[in-house]
C-alpha cells in the first residue's frame, strides 16, 4: 500500500498545488480557461495521439472493453438520475450529477496515472473507455439534461449542441489519428516527432495542475454568486457512487463477461476497474455551467471524489495489482 502512496502522491499533489495556487490568487482565475485550453487543444491530443500510434491497433478497436464500459456507464447514468430525482433535483441537476457519477477523469488523471502504474500497455483500454465517455456517456447525459425544459430550445437543440460538442472535441480526432498512423506504420519526421513529444510530456502536470485550479475556482464562484448551501446527502452520495459502486460494478459485469467466454482481456479489465476507481472528471462543472445546472453541486462532487480518490483508488490499486 505505501509503494502505491508513494506513486499516486505527486498526481494528487498537484491537483492540490493547483487548488492552493488559485485559491491564494497566486494564479489568476482569468488564466486557468488558458490552461484548460493549452491541455484540451494542444498538450493532451499530443498525448493521446502518441499513445495511439504506439499502441496495436487491435487494442484500440477491443469490442470487449467497448461494450463492457458501455453497458457499465449506461447503468451507472440510469442509477445516479433515478437515486438523485426529487422535488429540488430535477432532470438538468440529475444529469449533469450522473455525468460526474459515470465519467472518470481519465483524460486528465487516468492516462498519465495508470501508465506510470500499470506500464504503457494500459494505454489501449483507457484510450477505448475515453471515447466511449467523450462520445456517448456524455451526449446521453446532456440529451438528458433537457427532459425537464430548462432550455427554451428543447431537446433538439441539446442533441445539435451534444453532436457540435464531440465533433470539436480534439481528443476524439487524436485518438483516430494516433489509430491510423499505427495501422499503416506512419513515421512522421523527426522535428513532428519531437515536437508532439514536447507537448505530450506537459500533458500530465500542466492538467493535474488546472483540475486543482478548476476545482477551486468552481467553489470560488459559487461563493461569489451566494450559493445557498448544499446539503451533504445532495453531494456526498454521488461521490461515493463514483468512487466505491462505479469499480465494483465494472468488476462484476468484466468477470461476468470474462466466465461467460466473451473477448475480455483480464489485464484489460484491472484497467478498467482502475479507470472506474479515478475521481470524476473535472470538466462537467465547465459543461454543467454552460447549460445552466447547479454548477455548485457538481463542483462539490468533483472535488469530494478527487479528495477521498487519494485513498481509495490507492487501496483498489493495491487490491488489484
Amino acid at each position: 500500500m505505501l509503494q502505491i502512496l508513494l506513486i499516486t502522491f505527486p498526481f494528487f499533489a498537484l491537483v492540490l498545488c493547483g487548488y492552493i495556487a488559485a485559491r491564494k490568487r497566486m494564479l489568476s482565475l482569468d488564466a486557468i480557461p488558458g490552461l484548460n485550453s493549452f491541455v484540451l487543444f494542444f498538450a493532451l491530443p499530443c498525448m493521446l495521439y502518441r499513445f495511439g500510434a504506439s499502441t496495436p491497433l487491435a487494442q484500440l478497436l477491443d469490442a470487449g472493453v467497448f461494450f463492457t464500459w458501455l453497458l457499465c456507464a449506461l447503468v451507472m447514468v440510469g442509477f445516479a438520475v433515478a437515486v438523485s430525482l426529487n422535488r429540488r433535483i430535477r432532470w438538468n441537476d440529475a444529469s449533469f450529477g450522473a455525468l460526474v457519477a459515470a465519467f472518470p477523469n481519465t483524460g486528465f488523471m487516468g492516462v498519465p496515472l495508470l501508465v506510470a502504474l500499470l506500464g504503457a500497455q494500459a494505454a489501449g483500454p483507457i484510450i477505448v473507455t475515453i471515447v466511449v465517455d467523450m462520445v456517448i456517456t456524455t451526449s446521453l447525459c446532456i440529451a438528458l439534461s433537457r427532459l425537464d425544459g430548462a432550455d427554451k430550445h428543447g431537446f433538439a437543440h441539446a442533441a445539435e449542441n451534444a453532436l457540435k460538442g464531440m465533433l470539436f472535441n480534439p481528443m476524439p480526432w487524436s485518438i483516430l489519428l494516433g489509430g491510423v498512423a499505427s495501422a499503416v506504420s506512419l513515421a512522421l519526421p523527426k522535428p513532428v516527432t519531437q515536437t508532439i513529444g514536447l507537448l505530450a510530456d506537459a500533458a500530465s502536470p500542466v492538467a493535474l495542475f488546472t483540475i486543482g485550479a478548476v476545482l477551486a475556482r468552481s467553489q470560488m464562484m459559487a461563493a461569489a454568486n451566494k450559493h445557498a448551501p448544499i446539503p451533504l446527502r445532495d453531494y456526498v452520495p454521488v461521490a461515493a457512487i463514483k468512487l466505491l459502486l462505479h469499480p465494483l460494478l465494472v468488476l462484476l459485469v468484466g468477470a461476468a463477461v470474462v466466465a461467460l467466454g466473451l473477448p475480455l482481456d483480464k489485464f484489460a479489465l484491472t484497467v478498467m476497474v482502475l479507470v472506474a476507481a479515478l475521481p470524476s472528471a473535472s470538466n462537467v462543472s465547465l459543461l454543467a455551467e454552460r447549460f445552466g445546472a447547479d454548477n455548485g453541486r457538481i463542483a462539490r462532487i468533483i472535488l469530494v471524489s478527487t479528495a477521498a480518490a487519494f485513498f481509495t483508488f490507492s487501496l483498489a490499486v493495491t487490491l488489484l495489482t
